[in-house]
């Protein structure tokens, strides 16, 4: 009855996991040699865990990861000049503490959403919230604000994240509205959080698509200054089927 009454106050308390962590060392013996502080500890840490799951599972859900990715799936074995160590060590996410960014280059089906979203999603893991966005729905997104004035609240929401991975980048000349628009983006996070900015573009050829010099300096400046490169080059890696030969 004593246990009952304990389990009640975890459940009330949310404490699910250290509810359901006690009912097993009660109905087990196994437990019985370990010493009190033991027994607390693994219902702390049956807990903690629970809970830190919770929050991951939440990051990843605001994240809106494009792929099911991972850095450990990431192929290394694909010609396209990708560095193991480099990888690994943008890995740690350390880059992201210190309010660095990332700017992923490469030809189209190279790979460049997959490694956006595995560093997206080891972002999350190491504790930091973080977003994948491709550039036509951030544009759409900031578009869609201003017209029901949630603009401002739209850019905060942008500049609280610590990392935003912008994937597409580039893919077509902005106009004028949209310049602004993402000026106050990269604004806003240059240097106080990081941005991975993923092109079909290299870096040289990112003014004459922005359009205007002046601001397409000040884009360029704020995204480049302590920022990590990946060039990958190669061949597609997309699998493209064969149409079906006719019978004869």
């Amino acid at each position: 009855m004593l246990n009952q009454a304990t389990v009640d106050k975890m459940q009330a308390m949310k404490m699910a996991a250290m509810a359901e962590a006690f009912g097993n060392q009660a109905g087990s013996s196994q437990y019985a040699e370990l010493s009190f502080e033991e027994r607390v500890g693994l219902l702390v840490d049956a807990e903690w865990t629970a809970r830190e799951q919770r929050k991951l599972t939440r990051r990843l859900r605001a994240a809106k990861l494009r792929h099911t990715a991972s850095l450990e799936n990431i192929d290394f074995k694909a010609p396209r000049r990708l560095n193991r160590q480099v990888v690994l060590s943008l890995g740690t996410c350390a880059w992201i503490g210190e309010r660095h960014n990332l700017i992923l280059t490469g030809p189209t089906g190279i790979g460049k959403s997959f490694l956006s979203c595995a560093f997206v999603e080891a972002a999350c893991r190491k504790s930091f919230n973080a977003t994948y966005v491709r550039m036509p729905r951030l544009l759409h997104g900031l578009s869609v604000s201003r017209g029901d004035g949630s603009y401002s609240r739209f850019l905060n929401r942008l500049a609280k994240l610590d990392l935003l991975a912008i994937d597409d980048w580039l893919l077509a000349p902005l106009k004028d509205g949209e310049r602004r628009d993402l000026l106050e983006v990269i604004e806003d996070r240059s240097e106080r959080a990081s941005t991975l900015i993923a092109s079909q573009l290299p870096v040289k050829d990112w003014h004459g698509v922005i359009g205007d010099p002046n601001q397409a300096d000040a884009l360029c400046d704020r995204l480049m200054h302590q920022a990590h490169r990946i060039e990958l080059k190669g061949p597609s890696l997309r699998q493209t089927k064969a149409a079906p030969k006719e019978k004869a």
